[in-house]
């Protein structure tokens, strides 16, 4: 058998309808996968450079909430398959195949497009989800799941025990087959001789393709199912000994490998300062797993002096990423994302925040620990992140004390 063929009879379904309530306002006019992530990224584009770097071409994304975004963004960006040698990448929307509801559930996704897998004729079905940071070979986990015996393997990720409570909690037997599992316990189950960590469900699920129809028929006919894998699906399959858990990690310390769920505005920012630090747990920078993207044709970024009525002040940038056409004028920015055409005028300070494409900072403001989403026009003077009651006043605050400002929001001089 050709060493391609595993990857030819697998598809992938990209879950990406996530209605994402805990990130607004960012999702205020985009689904969650469709959010803006380190100046130059979408949060979808790691998912999907992972698939591409792993050999997978054949990618349907299941849309549904505020997709415009998200469909502009694949169509300009991800238009790079070979359709006529099989490569894919379509979206679907919800089409009221099955009775005339939306999709009420990860699990209920699959269901309403079964039809696809029957066109297709997969051995094996991939389902991801298009809102998680990380960069991942498919194809070691496929060869996993190719040489066990379960019709399901899931990816699973060692994470701290505090917030753990987020996620689905596994436990594994020596053979990696799950023995338990629990959807967002309050108390998590920690890993043997490990009390600080827990293994958790990454939502990356591979299927034999028989089975994963049995399944979510069977659920699409219980009236008590919410139709979620991770709360439905999986808790009962465990039982009848069908899981494996393939344990994401680095190959050859096998340390925990980067994952990082994109589920709140704290997660979200905690993330995007994680590529910031002097050494990042995930490095944008490697030239053998680049993650794509689509990019407004830009010219460099630059930094430059900002000549005021004081002199002459130079434009510094420290420990930060800048997208394309972006300008600092006698500015400091500190810690920071900046994303396409930003400008940062002289005497001002950013630190530790994320500006989006278009943001126009006036002078003498400060901006601290800040998400400021696209084209909004900071006006000069204005201070935001140093007054917590203010700010709540004005802006959505979270629980962490990051300050969000929406989209185009018009601020008061």
């Amino acid at each position: 058998m050709s060493s391609l063929q595993p990857f030819r009879k697998t598809l992938t379904i990209i879950l990406a309808g996530g209605q994402g309530e805990r990130l607004y306002p960012l999702t205020k006019d985009r689904s969650k996968p469709a959010v803006p992530f380190g100046g130059v990224y979408r949060i979808i584009d790691f998912t999907l450079s992972n698939c591409i770097n792993s050999g997978l071409k054949r990618i349907y994304v299941f849309t549904q909430y505020k997709s415009y975004s998200l469909d502009k963004h694949l169509q300009r960006g991800w238009n790079i398959f070979s359709y006529e040698a099989g490569e894919f990448l379509y979206r679907i929307p919800p089409q009221h195949r099955v009775g005339m509801k939306w999709y009420e559930g990860t699990a209920d996704a699959v269901y309403h497009n079964i039809y696809l897998l029957e066109r297709n004729k997969p051995d094996q079905v991939l389902i991801l989800s298009g809102d998680h940071i990380y960069k991942m070979d498919y194809g070691a986990m496929l060869a996993f799941h190719l040489a066990g015996q379960a019709p399901l393997t899931l990816a699973a990720a060692v994470v701290p025990r505090e917030g753990a409570h987020h996620f689905g909690i596994l436990e594994v037997d020596e053979n990696w087959q799950v023995v338990g599992f629990a959807e967002k316990p309050a108390e998590p189950r920690t890993l043997p001789g490990n009390p600080d960590h827990c293994l958790v469900n990454m939502g990356v699920y591979l299927f034999d393709t028989e089975s994963l129809v049995r399944e979510v028929c069977h659920d699409a006919r219980s009236m008590d199912s919410s139709h979620d894998f991770g709360r439905d699906i999986i808790p009962t399959m465990v039982p009848r000994g069908l899981v494996r858990a393939y344990t994401f990690s680095e190959a050859e310390s096998r340390r925990p490998s980067y994952w990082r769920d994109i589920g709140t505005l704290d997660s979200y920012y905690a993330a995007s300062m994680d590529l910031v630090s002097r050494h990042p747990s995930i490095d944008l920078y490697d030239r053998d797993w680049p993650i794509r993207a689509w990019r407004v044709p830009a010219p460099p970024a630059k930094s430059v002096q900002g000549v005021t009525e004081d002199g002459s002040m130079p434009g510094e940038i420290h420990d930060s990423i800048v997208g394309g056409g972006t300008v600092v004028s006698g500015a400091r920015v500190e810690r920071s994302i900046l994303g396409s055409f930003v400008r940062v005028n002289s005497y001002s300070r950013v630190t530790e925040s994320i500006l989006m494409d278009g943001v126009q900072v006036g002078r003498r403001a400060v901006l601290h620990r800040v998400i400021v989403d696209k084209n909004v026009i900071i006006p000069p003077g204005t201070s935001i992140g140093r007054d917590p009651v203010r700010d709540r006043s004005l802006f959505k605050v979270t629980g962490g004390g990051i300050v969000v400002i929406p989209k185009e929001m018009t601020l008061q001089e």
